[in-house]
């Protein structure tokens, strides 16, 4: 049965326009040159004139920073370099009296190496915590020796063994990510109470909802199996790690005792989610989460080593995926929709086209294709500007762990050359994304009096909130207009999406019905005009475009139109 307004359920969040905030680059109020929390309150009217509903804060609690604030030592105490509790509730206080919700990010697969948990769980076998993690004994060498192995051979996300040798007790921990990041053990009771017990407290402080970091990964495969060796180095732990085999019963667990109680907000970050997993994540039954972050479409390209390559995905690939994913969960589960964020390079520079001549144009037709799908949209800080990716000339210019550790693992097996490297890294590093929002073209951009703890962008003079504000014409106020026809128009948010032209190498083009209404939205994305006969056939009236001259018969290059024909 189609899916439409009437059979739907409806959901603030389903009509919400997300606006994701990395608080150590966003902006910063003492002059230390590191973003902060009262830095966000003072550009709360910029976010409120945007026209978002919701703020996603990455993490801002205490931490000793081994991966910008996802490596936690305390779940209900502030990192000092972005302020207090008592700046949190103000700025909580103030985003509700400007209509903005607060969503904070949730890391809870893994914990700091420096959290109270795992100080206890490493001092002993036999200490009440230490069941908190995931611990094994070594594995014996075949030859014989006295050698001291890892329980197998996987490999961490951010290169490198998963598995840290402690002394103090002789056994080996588990961290998927950096060795400060010790895995917390789900299947541990104690482990999931503290937890929701910790969720509980945020609510009850009046949160919007939670952003969960790779929620996907908190059930391990039990027997701990070799991985397929990648990139002759370490065995992947993708299929050990990610839907493991309780997954979904911890978080049922968790909407019953904690998410189901509060009107707030859900998404998860699903490290190797398909299809069908995703609709158990974010089942309209509601049992589990409202949404999940999928990664197909950003990882459309194979990466040359390991994620990383200069290549950039062609249009057909990406549709099939994006189109994929907008099919598949009609009516079953619910989209996010992102081209960008803390993890991901600049969208413009990724999958638009970041020259002088084109940055705009292509910033806009990118925001159309994303906002015009069915799913909740994620703007990340800057994206409203058309901010774009850096580059660095120097591995030291790099504060990002990913990718400093995959630069030195890449090249020192030989795996690429240091030149390769760079281009990789200044193609996808996660740096690009995280570089100091640019308000004004003064020092700085206007982010910090101070130093800067990551470079600015050298093209904040060009590109900045200030310059356009002042501009009727600029990628911020098309922002604002396409939340405006998101807050306004029914078929946006609910309107059953069926795909066009889908054998076209140029053009992404689909359309959206609900009601009788039908929205039609064409894209092109390249940079060369190419002929379109949609354009010639009465689509209704025209909501918005990047053009306002039209060639008929035709799309310019990276033009947008989005039409809307009433019953």
């Amino acid at each position: 049965m189609p899916v439409n307004k009437d059979t739907e359920k409806k959901a603030w969040w389903k009509e919400a326009v997300i606006y994701q905030i990395y608080p150590r680059s966003f902006a910063d109020s003492n002059g230390d040159g590191i973003g902060d929390l009262n830095g966000i309150r003072r550009h709360l009217d910029y976010l409120e004139k945007l026209g978002v509903d919701v703020l996603w804060i990455s993490p801002v609690y205490k931490s000793p920073n081994d991966d910008n604030g996802y490596d936690i030592s305390d779940y209900q105490d502030i990192m000092t370099e972005f302020g207090t509790m008592e700046d949190f509730d103000c700025l909580l206080s103030e985003a509700h009296e400007h209509h903005l919700k607060i969503v904070m990010d949730l890391v809870v697969n893994h914990t700091s190496d420096e959290h109270a948990w795992f100080v206890e769980s490493r001092k002993s076998k036999d200490n009440p915590h230490r069941d908190f993690y995931i611990w094994k004994d070594p594995k014996k060498a075949e030859d014989g020796s006295d050698a001291l192995l890892p329980p197998n051979n996987w490999g961490s996300c951010f290169s490198g063994s998963a598995w840290q040798f402690d002394k103090a007790t002789g056994m080996y921990y588990l961290h998927c990510f950096s060795k400060k990041q010790p895995d917390l053990n789900w299947d541990n009771p104690k482990v999931r109470d503290s937890v929701f017990g910790m969720m509980d407290w945020w609510c009850k402080k009046g949160i919007d909802g939670f952003r969960m970091d790779v929620i996907s990964m908190i059930s391990k495969d039990p027997s701990f199996p070799d991985g397929k060796v990648m990139d002759g180095l370490y065995g992947d732990i993708t299929p050990y790690v990610c839907n493991g085999p309780h997954v979904h019963e911890y978080l049922k667990e968790m909407n019953t005792r904690v998410l189901s109680r509060y009107d707030i907000m859900t998404v998860g970050e699903t490290a190797g989610v398909t299809v069908d997993e995703a609709k158990k994540y974010a089942s309209s039954d509601g049992s589990e989460l409202n949404m999940v972050f999928q990664f197909e479409h950003v990882g459309a390209v194979p990466g040359k080593v390991g994620k990383w390559t200069d290549e950039k995905p062609s249009l057909p690939v990406l549709r099939k995926i994006l189109n994929k994913w907008q099919t598949e969960l009609e009516g079953k589960a619910w989209n996010s929709l992102y081209f960008g964020n803390h993890d991901q390079p600049r969208s413009v520079s990724r999958f638009g086209n970041d020259s002088p001549a084109f940055r705009v144009i292509s910033a806009k037709m990118l925001a159309t294709c994303l906002h015009m799908m069915k799913g909740t949209p994620y703007i990340f800080e800057g994206d409203e500007l058309g901010m774009t990716n850096i580059h660095f000339d120097s591995l030291e210019d790099f504060r990002d762990i990913e990718s400093i550790n995959a630069y030195h693992e890449y090249t020192d097996k030989g795996l690429a050359t240091p030149e390769e490297m760079m281009r990789y890294l200044n193609e996808l590093s996660r740096d690009n994304a995280r570089t100091p929002m640019q308000w004004t073209d003064g020092k700085n951009a206007g982010f910090s009096d101070g130093t800067p703890w990551s470079r600015v962008n050298p093209n904040y003079k060009e590109i900045n909130a200030e310059v356009e504000l002042a501009d009727p014409d600029s990628v911020f106020f098309y922002y604002q207009k396409l939340i405006r026809l998101r807050h306004t128009t029914p078929v946006i948010v609910y309107g059953i999406f069926r795909p066009l032209l889908e054998d076209s190498n140029e053009i992404y083009a689909y359309e959206r019905t609900l009601d009788g209404d039908t929205l039609t939205c064409l894209c092109n994305f390249t940079d060369k005009e190419v002929a379109c006969d949609l354009c010639s056939k009465d689509l209704g009236n025209e909501l918005i475009s990047n053009y306002k001259e039209h060639v008929p018969g035709a799309l310019q290059a990276y033009e947008t139109r989005v039409f809307l024909k009433k019953n």
